[in-house]
């Protein structure tokens, strides 16, 4: 399977494997074609299962960029049982399939990063002074999402990050820094497999090879639930009393939302401790300003809601230009409720790749930690009126309902604010003008998002952006 007219023969399968999956993030766009960009054997081509890492490339029918992804493929001369659903395709007389649903895959890879192992442009890592657990073979975990994870016995969780891009992946990256600061807001990192983007004909060409990170293994965060769901529980039990404030609630969530603030402040005390922090001049903040202007008019030119308020929504956006020397640091980029998770000892952030359909120099350039601050009052915003747009279809939630769901995002947006003030030792509301900001710039991203993915759910970035125009009290 490793010659290229072997590899060539399973392009036509692929093309129509890879829209079904739930890590293709172009789910939006119709596959034209793919091409194999480069791959290297991990075993060899006659063992049971062989296995190889593959990079292509998808090109599409609206002639836009193509987008390039990462696959581990393996083959058997028959499969059966839990591995027929990851079938892609025959070549010669074997099938070949998604590696990563495999137990015996799995098992392979951790075995090869704890052994500290070489094969050809790939690199097994362990990570320096951490043990990574011998266990048996991986399960997949469920669920959509932009890459692809296997947990081994509740021990470790290995990642595969699905888009090809090259340089290290921020996820890898601030996982170790924050590792060296002996972080306990994240699991701990075990290793990782980085390997090379192949070099192509065209601008580039004369770069050759570039260093990727195919994959990270962090320590499994057992007993834990994700943030989403915890707060999805305490809005729907807030629902169906009915005469309760949130905090006679039983599942009162603004405890929990005052030690998750305190914990994301910690996380940028030490992001910043082990990667730098600085202020930014006039033409800094300008520049930040600039960049929240440029995407205030790409969702300007695609809905009509944001274009008939776009001078209102830049006003606001100018607040940045308040900081009076913007802090900007790393920070994680793309926090929310779905990237926390809360464990018996406290809670944890996770997923630190940034919003993966930026570029890399986006995703790893310094910014306020404002940011992350906002991102998190959008999510409990997300929570608060996630049931109220499953309403019944052409109908709007009663009145009562509505103000109930802001009181609880109201009184969480405040209990988080609280908590990080704790911690940082300055309060992000004292910063209103920029802080809000930098919750429009986000909230005017979800409108766009939900246009084109939700529609049902627009009515929340909606009355989030209507708010932050006209409101000039309070965040």
């Amino acid at each position: 399977m490793t010659t290229p007219l072997l590899l060539d023969a399973l392009l036509p399968a692929l093309t129509e494997w890879l829209p079904e999956q739930r890590w293709f993030a172009a789910k939006d766009r119709t596959v034209a074609a793919v091409r194999f960009v480069g791959h290297q054997e991990i075993t060899p081509a006659d063992a049971v299962p062989a296995v190889e890492h593959a990079v292509i490339a998808v090109s599409f029918t609206d002639g836009g960029p193509e987008e390039t992804f990462q696959m581990l493929l393996a083959t058997r001369p028959r499969v059966s049982g839990d591995l027929e659903h990851a079938v892609i395709g025959a070549v010669g007389d074997r099938m070949v399939y998604d590696g990563l649903a495999d137990g015996e895959v799995s098992r392979l890879l951790l075995s090869m990063i704890v052994s500290d192992t070489t094969v050809g442009t790939l690199r097994f890592v362990p990570e320096p002074g951490v043990e990574a657990p011998v266990v048996g073979p991986g399960r997949p975990l469920l669920g959509e999402q932009s890459n692809s994870s296997v947990i081994y016995g509740e021990r470790a969780i290995m990642k595969l990050f699905r888009r090809a891009t090259p340089g290290l992946n921020p996820d890898l990256e601030l996982h170790r820094a924050l590792g060296r600061e002996r972080s306990g807001e994240v699991a701990p990192l075990l290793g990782a497999i980085e390997g090379v983007l192949p070099a192509e004909e065209g601008e580039h060409a004369d770069r050759g090879p570039l260093p990727m990170t195919v994959a990270m293994l962090q320590s499994y965060a057992a007993n834990s639930a994700d943030g989403w769901s915890m707060a999805l529980t305490s809005v729907r039990d807030l629902l169906a009393e009915g005469d309760l404030r949130p905090d006679e609630v039983g599942g009162d969530f603004a405890g929990e939302a005052q030690r998750l603030g305190k914990t994301i402040a910690s996380v940028h005390i030490e992001l910043a401790r082990g990667l730098g922090s600085d202020r930014l001049g006039s033409d800094g903040v300008a520049a930040v300003a600039d960049w929240m202007l440029d995407r205030l008019d790409l969702a300007a030119a695609a809905v009509e809601v944001v274009a008939a308020q776009r001078d209102e929504i830049a006003r606001v956006l100018q607040g940045v230009r308040a900081a009076d020397g913007l802090l900007v640091q790393r920070v994680h980029g793309d926090l929310h409720l779905g990237q926390t998770l809360r464990t018996p000892r406290g809670w944890l952030a996770i997923d630190f790749e940034g919003e993966p359909s930026r570029p890399l120099h986006d995703r790893v350039r310094p910014d306020s930690p404002l940011r992350d601050v906002a991102a998190m009052l959008r999510s409990f915003d997300y929570a608060a009126f996630h049931q109220l747009a499953e309403w019944e279809t052409g109908a709007e939630a009663p009145a009562y309902l509505q103000r109930r769901a802001q009181e609880w995002a109201d009184r969480n947006r405040s209990a988080f604010c609280d908590g990080y003030a704790e911690i940082a030792g300055a309060d992000p509301r004292d910063q209103l003008d920029v802080l809000r900001a930098y919750e429009l710039d986000k909230a005017v991203y979800e409108v766009l998002y939900e246009t084109r993915n939700r529609p049902n759910w627009l009515a929340i970035p909606l009355r989030s952006m209507a708010r932050l125009v006209g409101d000039t009290a309070g965040a």
